[in-house]
């Protein structure tokens, strides 16, 4: 592969493949490429296994998950993931932090979780789904108005067409813009109906009914927590498909993860549950949690943190089934996010709205207020103006209005890397607030052939062993576990071979004023043994927390005094 890894363009799948695949080349010292499963069309997920592998393995380090694109034109997901991976292992070594956190911690990244839908998003012809590519739930494509590119120029923009009833009309400040029409205002004036870009399947000359898709998937909505079938896109059963599917088997195999982001988009924002209940559902332990991990996120990326259950709801009177941060919180007791990358109302100055309010009513000034963005930032480009075409059903009309698959769903490619870099800033510290092992005390006193043996272990990282309220809850996480093995003839006189030692807290809670502070060592544990044998014989110590890390330690018993 000559050409490096940049952040100003949007990969294929084959181009993505090749720039992994030396990646894990390059630095085999720090990561290594795996596949989660295929994709519906039988293509590879890759993860990246990233960790300073001469410190040891990934499986005996706390872990964070991280991953991209599971929903199909939301591809720079994908390069903030990227991104992530890149800064990882090419800053190992100079950078203080990365080098702390591939050094005891461990990243599960992966670029591009639906390779399908983003091939199709990218295709010089491109192909808008939601997710996967797979028809559901019909396998026949019905009448009316499918979205695509119809004068194949690459771009799936608008179409608009006089209408004497049309709900739409010129802005009097700005003739590319289309405004709706005032509700007082009679038919036959200068109005137009607008529609998405397409054809129109057994069009009558008359009605123009939006066909319902061919590929009506949505993957962020197979996941096994409060999974209905009756929510758009779940599919048949949760994990039904073989991307979600992937993703659960995987995690559910390396039970150290500790927290996950998803890059999705837009809106400029970190998402957290839950989606089903409001925040007074939470332990309030986790709650707390979670709100200084969002301050945290709003710090370092200008992104807010918010409740999608109480600020990003589609429709108030319904929540959302069968998420990805909904199942890795509420089942596995991980501190998840939903990262919604991009907002085009933040950077043309709009900043008290709603994410998805403003959709459906907002000020007619924020129109004026993004076009202007759109000239001084993006000298135009970000709009197309209408021009005439001549559509195969519906004869003349205009195509044109917002580029919105490269201006609003995903950030224009001159502003990619600088909206995707602080998004890494946050990923590297939520992976070192994790807990972790570490040995406090080995002390031995030997007496002849009898050896004191004292062990203390103590949970160094900011989160308790057990990550969250919610995981103790669901009895996802195992104890504290420390064995001992003995060489061939030697005899354990008092203390067990394995002690189970419960969870040990962290610094989360910690009040910010030390007037109530707690200084009780919850985060350390100390375990004795009287071990009868030979001056010189070796033990072994294990201490095992599938969240907090894995430490070895082989002791050499003292001669007698």
């Amino acid at each position: 592969m000559s050409e490096a890894m940049r952040f100003d363009r949007y990969y294929r799948y084959d181009d993505l493949t090749a720039h992994l695949q030396a990646w894990a080349a390059q630095f085999s010292n720090l990561c290594k490429l795996a596949s989660l499963g295929k994709s519906y069309e039988g293509r590879d997920i890759w993860v990246m296994m990233v960790t300073n592998f001469a410190s040891g393995p990934d499986s005996e380090k706390p872990a964070m998950w991280v991953d991209g694109n599971i929903h199909a034109t939301e591809v720079s997901a994908s390069t903030a993931a990227l991104h992530l991976l890149h800064k990882l292992l090419t800053t190992y070594g100079a950078d203080e932090k990365v080098t702390h956190a591939l050094d005891t911690r461990a990243f599960y990244i992966v670029p591009r979780l639906n390779p399908d839908g983003a091939e199709w998003a990218l295709a010089d012809v491109p192909r808008y789904v939601r997710s996967s590519t797979r028809p559901y739930p019909r396998m026949d494509k019905l009448d009316g108005l499918h979205q695509e590119d119809v004068d194949g120029d690459g771009r799936i923009l608008q179409m608009r067409l006089p209408d004497p009833n049309g709900a739409w009309k010129i802005h009097s400040e700005d003739p590319r813009l289309m405004i709706l029409r005032a509700a007082d205002e009679p038919p036959g004036g200068n109005f137009y109906r607008v529609l998405p870009e397409g054809s129109i399947q057994n069009y009558d000359g008359v009605t123009i009914a939006s066909a319902p898709t061919q590929q009506g998937l949505d993957l962020n909505r197979q996941f096994p927590v409060f999974w209905e079938p009756n929510e758009q896109g779940a599919g048949h059963y949760p994990g039904s498909e073989p991307e979600p599917q992937a993703a659960m088997r995987w995690i559910a195999d390396h039970p150290n993860i500790t927290g996950s982001i998803s890059y999705h988009t837009f809106s400029g924002v970190y998402l957290r549950p839950p989606t089903k209940g409001s925040d007074d559902t939470l332990p309030t332990a986790d709650l707390y949690t979670y709100k200084k991990l969002g301050a945290k996120a709003k710090e370092l990326t200008g992104y807010p943190a918010v409740s999608v259950f109480h600020d990003f709801k589609y429709d108030p009177k319904e929540f959302i089934k069968g998420t990805f941060d909904d199942w890795m919180y509420d089942h596995l007791g991980v501190y998840a996010w939903t990262c919604e990358i991009w907002s085009v109302q933040r950077q043309a100055g709009i900043t008290d709205y709603k994410y998805m309010d403003w959709f459906r009513e907002h000020p007619l000034e924020d129109d004026l207020a993004i076009m202007k963005w759109n000239d001084d930032a993006l000298g135009g480009k970000g709009w197309v103006d209408w021009y005439e075409f001549d559509h195969p059903q519906l004869g003349k009309v205009e195509l044109g209005g917002w580029d919105f698959f490269n201006t609003w769903r995903n950030p224009p490619l001159s502003l990619l890397e600088k909206e995707v870099a602080p998004l890494t800033d946050f990923a590297l510290y939520q992976c070192l607030t994790s807990p972790r092992l570490e040995w406090y005390q080995v002390d031995v006193q030997t007496t002849g052939s009898l050896h004191w043996l004292c062990v203390v272990v103590h949970n160094t990282g900011w989160l308790p062993t057990n990550v969250s309220k919610r995981a103790l809850e669901q009895k996802v996480v195992r104890e504290l576990e420390v064995d001992l093995t003995l060489p061939e003839g030697a005899k354990l006189v008092t203390g067990k071979p394995k002690t189970m030692l419960g969870q040990l807290d962290g610094r989360d809670q910690q009040l910010s004023s030390p007037l109530w502070g707690n200084g009780a060592t919850k985060e350390r544990v100390k375990i004795e043994w009287v071990i009868e044998a030979a001056p010189g014989s070796v033990v072994t110590i294990t201490a095992v927390h599938p969240r907090a890390g894995t430490l070895h330690k082989e002791v050499t018993l003292g001669a007698s005094a």
